[in-house]
C-alpha cells in the first residue's frame, strides 16, 4: 500500500469517472505545483527518455527522499506531481520496495498515456529510484 497521498489520488481517481476528468485533474495537479527555478533546468537534472523536458531535482535528508520537477508539457507536469504524491517525504527503503508500475496502474495511466509519455514516466521513476539506491550506497 503506498503512502496517505497516493491513496488519497486513488480515491480521487477512484471517483472521477470519465478519463477526461481524470486527465484534467492530472494537469490541475501540475499546475498547482511550485514552479522549478531556471537554475535547476540544467542538464543534470534533465531526464532523458522523455518526449518532453523534464527536470528532477531530488534530496535525501535522514533517508527520506523528497523531489521538485518540471516539465514544459502540462500533462507531463501533472505526472511529476503524480510521482511526487507517490514519493515525495518518504524513506529511501519504501521508495525501493514500491511497485511504481503496480501503484501507478491503480490510476489506470497505463491505458490512456501514450507510449512516449509512459516511456517518461518510466524514466522519471527510474531516476528517482537510481537517487534513493545510491543514497543507500
Amino acid at each position: 500500500m503506498a503512502n496517505a497521498d497516493f491513496e488519497e489520488l486513488v480515491e480521487t481517481f477512484e471517483f472521477l469517472d470519465d478519463w477526461e476528468d481524470r486527465y484534467r485533474h492530472v494537469i490541475e495537479m501540475g499546475k498547482a505545483m511550485d514552479p522549478l527555478e531556471e537554475a535547476f533546468r540544467v542538464p543534470a537534472t534533465k531526464v532523458d527518455g522523455c518526449a518532453s523536458q523534464v527536470w528532477l531535482v531530488p534530496q535525501i535528508s535522514d533517508g527520506v527522499l523528497t523531489f521538485r520537477g518540471a516539465s514544459d508539457a502540462m500533462i507531463v507536469q501533472g505526472l511529476i506531481a503524480v510521482l511526487s504524491a507517490l514519493y515525495n517525504g518518504q524513506p529511501v527503503a519504501d521508495i525501493l520496495a514500491t511497485d511504481a508500475p503496480a501503484e501507478l496502474a491503480r490510476l489506470g495511466l497505463n491505458d490512456h498515456l501514450s507510449a512516449q509519455r509512459s516511456n517518461g514516466l518510466r524514466a522519471m521513476v527510474e531516476r528517482i529510484r537510481e537517487t534513493a539506491a545510491a543514497s543507500e550506497s
